[in-house]
C-alpha cells in the first residue's frame, strides 16, 4: 500500500559460514535457494543424518540463515566452495547421500506407485519401500526432492519392498487405503468485485458500487485463537458480503523458529477457514523487510509457509479460496536478496519452489497508477519504463509467472489528494491525480479485468480510510471526507448494474 521505490531502504546481509574442525563435523549456513537435499549432496552426508543432528522433524522446512551441523563432514570446508566433497554436489546419481547406497545403475519404474499423504517426505517414502529418495527423484523426474505435495503419485522402482501399494495402480498409504489430495471445492471461475474496509462503516455504498466482497486484515499475535476473530467473519456475512481475510503476524517472531512459526500460522488460518472465511490471503508484501524479517526474505521461505497454510485451510474448509500473499510491486531492490526483493524475481522464486501447488489464486497489488489502466507507457515519473507503474504490464507479469492460475487483486487503487490537500513527498508521483481520474480509472480497470478472463477477484484499496499523513491511506479511499463516493457510480456501471 506504499510506493516502495521512494520509501524503502534496505541493507544487504552477507552470510558467512563458520566451520567446526572437531569431531569431523562442519557448520553450514543455509543460503537463499538451498534445500536439505543439495546440502546433503555437497557434504556427502544423508539428509536423515543432517536432520537428526539438527533436530529437524520435517526435511522440507529449512530456512535461509539457519545454522546446520553437518555430522561426519570434513572440518574446514567452506560451504561456498566446491570443497573436498568430490562430485556429490554435481548430480548425486552415484553417491546418493548415504541413505542405503546406490549401485550406480539407472533405476526404472515398475514396482507400483504410492500417493503422497500428509506428513510424507520423499525420504520417508523411500524408507517405507526400501529404496532411496535419490532413486525416487530420478524415476519421477522430481527436480527438487524437498518439494512433493499431498496427492502426488510417486512411481516406485522395480523390486521395491515394504508398504502396500494396492496393486500399484493408484497408490496408497502404508495402511493400504487409497489417499487423495486435500479436497478443494473453492470456486475459481468468474469475476467479483469488493473493497478493503478499515472500519466497515459504509456497507450500503459498497453494495451500491456492485461489491459483493469485503476484505478485512487480521493481525495475529501468535497466540490468539482463530475464534477471537469470528466476529469479523460474522459481521461481513451478516451484511451479505463474502469475506476475504488478509492474515499477517509479527514478522519478527518468524526469526526464532521459522518452521514452528509456519505451522502455528497454518493452524491459525485453518481455524479461520473453519469459521467460514470465504478466502484467505496468506501474508502480505513479504518481499520487503517491513513485512518479513530481513535476512530471511525469499520466495522459497514464503512458499514453506504457503504450503503449510494451504493444507491446513483445505483440511478445515475445502471451499475457502487460498490466495498467495501479494508482493509489494517495486523496482527498488534491483533484484532479490535476503534483505528484500523486487516482486518480479520474488515471484519467480516462489514459482521455482512449487508455490503453484499451494494456491487457488495469485495475489497481486497495484496502487501506483498515474495513467489510465490501458496505458503501457508515459507515466509522469522519474522511472517511466518500470512495469509497476502500469496495469497491463503488472497483469502480464503475474499471469506469465503462474500461467493457468487466476489473479486476485487484493489491493488496487488510485491515489488522489483532492479533498485532503498536498500529498507527502514520497507520494508526489500522484499529485496530478484527481477524484475524476480515480473514478474513471477504477471503472476502466474493472472493465479490463472482467473482459480479460484472467482476474478472479478485484478488491479496491480502499473504501473508508480517513488517515492522511506520511502514509496517505485516505487519499486512496473511494468514500471521501465529505461522505461522497464518486467512484461508486462508475464502478456500478462497470459491473453492468
Amino acid at each position: 500500500m506504499r510506493r516502495l521505490i521512494t520509501l524503502l531502504s534496505a541493507s544487504i546481509i552477507l552470510f558467512t559460514v563458520g566451520i567446526l574442525t572437531a569431531s569431523a563435523q562442519a557448520t553450514h549456513t543455509v543460503q537463499a535457494g538451498e534445500n536439505l537435499y543439495r546440502i546433503s549432496l555437497r557434504y556427502g552426508v544423508s539428509m536423515g543424518a543432517i536432520a537428526s543432528a539438527n533436530g529437524i522433524s520435517n526435511i522440507n522446512l529449512i530456512f535461509t540463515g539457519q545454522q546446520l551441523t553437518i555430522p561426519g563432514a570434513d572440518g574446514g570446508q567452506d560451504s561456498g566452495d566446491s570443497g573436498d566433497s568430490g562430485d556429490s554436489g554435481d548430480s548425486g546419481d552415484s553417491g546418493d547421500s548415504g541413505d542405503s547406497g546406490d549401485s550406480g545403475d539407472t533405476p526404472t519404474a515398475g514396482g507400483g506407485s504410492y500417493t503422497v499423504q500428509r506428513g510424507d517426505t520423499l525420504g520417508s517414502i523411500a524408507r517405507q519401500f526400501s529404496t532411496t529418495f535419490t532413486v525416487l527423484a530420478q524415476i519421477n523426474n522430481i527436480a527438487n526432492p524437498n518439494l512433493i505435495f499431498v496427492g502426488q503419485v510417486i512411481n516406485l522402482p522395480s523390486g521395491t519392498t515394504g508398504g502396500d501399494t494396492s496393486g500399484g495402480d493408484t497408490g496408497s498409504g502404508s495402511d493400504g487405503g487409497t489417499t487423495s489430495p486435500p479436497p478443494n471445492t473453492a470456486p475459481t471461475g468468474g469475476f467479483e468485485l469488493g473493497g478493503q474496509a478499515l472500519s466497515f462503516s459504509f456497507p450500503d455504498q459498497m453494495r451500491g458500487a456492485g461489491m459483493t466482497w469485503v476484505k478485512r486484515q487480521v493481525v495475529w499475535n501468535g497466540s490468539d485463537p482463530a475464534s477471537n476473530f469470528q466476529n469479523v467473519i460474522d459481521s461481513a456475512k451478516g451484511q451479505g458480503f463474502k469475506v476475504l481475510l488478509s492474515v499477517i503476524g509479527d514478522h519478527d517472531a518468524i526469526t526464532a523458529n521459522p518452521t514452528q512459526y509456519y505451522q502455528n500460522y497454518a493452524n491459525f488460518v485453518g481455524g479461520l477457514a473453519a469459521g467460514g472465511a470465504d478466502a484467505i490471503e496468506v501474508w502480505n508484501e513479504m518481499n520487503i523487510d517491513r513485512e518479513w524479517p530481513s535476512g530471511l526474505i525469499s520466495g522459497a521461505n514464503y512458499t514453506q509457509m504457503l504450503s503449510a497454510a494451504y493444507q491446513a485451510i483445505k483440511a478445515q474448509n475445502s471451499a475457502t479460496i487460498v490466495v498467495s500473499g501479494a508482493p509489494a510491486p517495486t523496482g527498488f531492490f534491483q533484484g532479490c536478496s535476503t534483505s528484500g526483493g523486487d516482486d518480479d524475481c520474488y515471484l519467480r522464486q516462489m514459482a521455482a519452489a512449487g508455490a503453484a501447488n499451494f494456491m487457488d489464486c495469485v495475489g497481486i497489488h497495484y496502487n501506483a497508477g498515474t495513467v489510465p489502466p490501458s496505458a503501457t507507457s508515459g507515466a509522469p515519473v522519474g522511472s517511466p519504463g518500470h512495469y509497476s507503474w502500469y496495469y497491463p504490464s503488472m497483469v502480464n507479469l503475474y499471469a506469465s509467472v503462474f500461467p493457468g492460475k487466476p489473479l486476485c487483486f487484493t489491493e488496487i487503487g488510485y491515489l488522489t489528494g483532492e479533498g485532503y490537500g498536498e500529498l507527502p513527498g514520497g507520494f508526489s508521483w500522484a499529485s496530478g491525480n484527481t477524484l475524476a481520474n480515480q473514478a474513471e480509472w477504477l471503472a476502466a480497470a474493472v472493465t479490463q479485468a472482467r473482459n480479460s478472463g484472467r482476474v478472479r477477484l478485484f478488491i479496491v484499496w480502499n473504501v473508508d480510510s480517513n488517515t492522511f499523513g506520511e502514509d496517505p491511506q485516505g487519499g486512496y479511499a473511494i468514500v471521501r471526507p465529505d461522505g461522497t463516493c464518486p467512484a461508486c457510480s462508475s464502478l456500478r456501471a462497470a459491473m453492468g448494474l
